[in-house]
């Protein structure tokens, strides 16, 4: 299993990385990806430390701590620079906020996180068929998300993504340790979404290759 979108203390998570970490590790996690909410006012205090503490705990636990960051609620416009700031700030797996159908996300986000090149767009609600084909052209992973509420579109999602070829990936979007999943229960998300077999396998190795584990199993 792996979690590319976890949040900890440093935006509205609850708990401390190398806890969140440990917590990862003994549900059986092979990788997590630590990707905290920022913005214009804190993306160069959160995304260091975030790398310090992945740096850290990747030094004594068998668990891959990579360090991301999840870019949230910027007006469209900005998304582009704050992508690129965030990538030299250290951050392994650029996130971006989607319009979720129960946020008041600005519309055009989603459109303008494709195009500035982010790994993963987070729960990208009632996404256009336009949107999930430019995601597919730039290589942009489409989230199924194990998070209540943001779940609700999981099913329109997948299906787009499928029609039109785009990246999907799973995630929890995990705020505390009651949120992390293990294998079986993401099996569960994707067939719960429509996905069939060979697309929930062809998910594991996007995620795969988006942790750096390609070649070394399935999640």
């Amino acid at each position: 299993m792996i979690d590319l979108h976890t949040h900890t203390l440093f935006s509205d998570g609850d708990l401390a990385p190398s806890e969140l970490i440990r917590r990862a590790e003994m549900k059986g996690l092979r990788a997590i990806g630590l990707c905290d909410h920022v913005d214009m006012a804190d993306i160069e205090r959160v995304v260091p430390s975030i790398v310090r503490a992945c740096e850290e705990n990747n030094r004594y636990r068998r668990i891959r701590a990579i360090p991301g960051v999840e870019i949230t609620h910027l007006p469209p416009a900005l998304i582009g620079k704050y992508v690129v700031l965030a990538r030299s700030l250290g951050a392994k797996v650029v996130v971006v906020h989607g319009e979720s159908p129960v946020e008041p996300v600005e519309p055009g986000t989603n459109r303008a996180a494709i195009l500035a090149g982010a790994d993963i767009l987070a729960h990208p609600g009632l996404i256009s068929e336009e949107e999930v084909a430019l995601a597919a052209e730039r290589t942009t992973h489409l989230e199924i998300t194990a998070r209540g509420g943001h779940s609700l579109a999981n099913g329109h999602v997948a299906r787009l993504a499928v029609r039109f070829g785009a990246s999907l990936v799973l995630n929890t979007d995990a705020h505390g340790p009651g949120d992390l999943i293990d294998k079986a229960f993401a099996r569960t998300v994707a067939f719960g979404a429509g996905l069939g077999e060979d697309e929930y396998l062809k998910l594991c190795a996007n995620m795969e290759r988006l942790a750096g584990l390609a070649g070394e199993g399935r999640q």
